[in-house]
């Protein structure tokens, strides 16, 4: 049987905290809306374009070079691996392996996740460790186990080759081949990505006849009961955020070390479910060889009392023998019939938007996200961040001017903090990476 835990009170840290909700917090939020639990089908309907950032805009001519480089054994260390080695088209653009193997020829740590719809991603990695898809890129190529390539001398590789030469000046023109082209030529292949229609998104436009009964008695489950929903939410069923999901093997600490949170060691990020039949193994160890053996994990396998255990498996209730069969056919209609192709879409600029700042000294942090999301505050005055959401949040600021991290706020939790020099500065949530904060402090 799944095992509850308590957890322990988690201290949080630096500058001015306050771990409990302040009488002040409370007024400021008494009488919010009630957060939405309800899952419909329409927070499951597929976009219609694909966000590109206005940094790194997408051409015919980028993508590509991108996907040449994708595919060039130059960008590793013997000429024996490329991108395209452990992400395979047609593998799910996976390796097929519960872990794969680089060019040091010993199983990596973890296992290929695959690279359907990153362009929607806020994070990357199993650990969420790059911010971008280009900063993402980088690390294959340098990793010591996998493409061993020090990028700067890719750069200088592809310098010597007339052909690349011409190719990089056609997409860049005088900028040429560089360590950041490489990178963008890359992530604007990575973006076209895009996993195609199932039956399942048929049924979510309302064709009814796309699902079978038993397959519509498991999305029930799924989105109702089960709970699978809490965290498989969106259109690319991932909420982008890092959860211990209590496997027995403890050793790889995961998100804990990126984030600096001892509560997310053992954490990692949900991965998406799109396109599951063909891109297996699962789990970030690769330890799990089916979907019907995740299934078992979640509702019979959870059998450790680590207190970084997430919490939206406590919402979970048993689902029993039949109900598993009929969530495993849900989730195969999840996945093309044939092997996936990617599609085309049109792309949208990820523009900055306008900022409009609002004097605020309280923010909430309900339905994972700040509000309001751009404040204006003097310096030294204090600003306090409630968590009124039903799940943990925290905040953090990297910036050369300040070091702040809040620790795990669990539900009802605020924390407190303020500025000692004037500017703009960004407060971010390191369980939930999509959540971003923009704070104005004045004189």
């Amino acid at each position: 049987m799944r095992v509850r835990t308590t957890r322990p009170s988690h201290p949080h840290r630096s500058i001015v905290v306050a771990c409990a909700l302040t009488a002040l917090a409370a007024a400021s939020f008494a009488g919010a809306e009630p957060i939405k639990t309800k899952v419909t089908l329409s927070d499951f309907a597929r976009p219609a374009s694909v966000p590109v950032p206005a940094d790194n805009p997408s051409t015919p001519e980028k993508i590509a070079l991108g996907t040449q480089l994708f595919a060039d054994t130059r960008l590793s260390r013997d000429g024996s691996k490329a991108c395209i080695s452990c992400h395979d088209p047609n593998l799910g653009f996976t390796d097929g392996a519960s872990r794969g193997k680089g060019v040091a020829g010993v199983p990596l740590k973890r296992n290929t996740p695959t690279l359907w719809n990153l362009a929607w991603g806020e994070s990357f990695f199993w650990d969420g460790r790059a911010a971008t898809l280009e900063e993402q890129a980088r690390g294959p190529i340098e990793h010591p186990l996998e493409m061993d390539m020090p990028l700067a001398k890719a750069a200088e590789v592809l310098k010597a080759d007339p052909k690349s030469v011409e190719s990089f000046k056609a997409v860049f023109g005088s900028d040429g081949v560089s360590e950041a082209n490489i990178l963008k030529a890359l992530a604007a292949y990575e973006r076209t990505l895009v996993s195609p229609r199932t039956r399942f998104d048929r049924w979510v436009e309302g064709d009814e006849t796309a699902l079978t009964p038993y397959e519509k008695k498991g999305y029930a489950l799924f989105a109702g009961r089960a709970g699978c929903a809490k965290c498989h939410s969106g259109w690319r069923f991932t909420d982008e955020a890092f959860h211990d999901i209590g496997l027995p093997d403890a050793s790889d600490k995961g998100r804990g070390p990126i984030a600096g949170l001892a509560h997310m060691t053992t954490a990692f990020k949900t991965p998406t479910l799109r396109e599951l039949v063909w891109t297996g193994p699962y789990l970030h160890d690769g330890s799990m060889a089916t979907i019907e053996g995740v299934n078992d994990h979640y509702f019979g396998g959870i059998e450790n009392l680590r207190s970084t255990l997430s919490k939206d498996l406590e919402s979970f209730v048993p689902v029993f023998t039949e109900e598993r069969k009929q969530l495993s056919a849900f989730l195969k209609t999840l996945s093309s019939e044939t092997p996936p192709q990617p599609v085309t879409l049109p792309t949208t600029v990820k523009a900055p938007a306008p900022v409009a700042f609002v004097d605020a000294k309280n923010v909430s942090q309900r339905g994972s996200k700040f509000s309001p999301a751009a404040i204006r505050i003097r310096k030294g005055e204090m600003l306090t961040i409630l968590n009124d959401d039903d799940r943990a949040h925290s905040a953090v600021v990297a910036d050369p001017r300040m070091t702040f991290s809040s620790g795990v706020q669990e539900p009802g939790q605020s924390v407190a903090l303020s500025f000692k020099d004037p500017g703009t500065y960004v407060v971010a949530c390191a369980i939930h990476p999509g959540m971003k904060l923009a704070v104005e402090v004045t004189d």
